[in-house]
């Protein structure tokens, strides 16, 4: 999976860059039976149908004459929305400071998941500040961190 999702981010990275995006993630998913090649651009100032348009038309040939995906798929083209999830060490560094939600893939302290203040990342581990505590949490316990989105 990771060769698929390295090969598409390196094919994909100039055509987002020339659409005046930058990449911020790249998934190849089995969904319902059926696999999804998704990539998440961003964009200051949010992103448009028609920035999504511009690098579908412009990345769907250069996957065609790769080919790096022996079965069928459906190729997806989105904004990294607004509770898009931090993965990489850049994404959290973009983001310190940033109210997030952590969930856990079992329960912490008695809770399965936390929100707020990104007040830190190592290798993996995150530290959180609620109120005036600062918690870091290991990356085994975590299953996924997002923005947070208040209405």
């Amino acid at each position: 999976m990771s060769k698929i999702t390295e090969l598409t981010a390196e094919l994909a990275r100039p055509v987002v860059e020339a659409c005046g995006c930058t990449l911020w993630d790249v998934e190849y998913v089995k969904e319902a039976g059926s696999w999804y090649l998704r990539l998440y651009i961003d964009k200051v100032g949010g992103v448009s149908i028609d920035d999504c348009e511009a690098v579908s038309r412009g990345v769907d040939p250069l996957l065609d004459e790769a080919d790096p995906i022996p079965d069928a798929y459906t190729f997806e083209v989105s904004s990294a929305g607004a509770d898009r999830p931090l993965k990489k060490p850049e994404h959290f560094a973009a983001f310190m400071g940033a109210e997030v939600d952590v969930k856990f893939y079992k329960a912490v302290n008695g809770q399965k998941s936390v929100t707020g203040i990104l007040a830190g990342y190592d290798d993996g581990a995150v530290t959180l500040q609620v109120g005036s505590d600062e918690t870091t949490y290991d990356k085994q316990e975590i299953a996924f961190v997002r923005l947070h989105i208040s209405f």
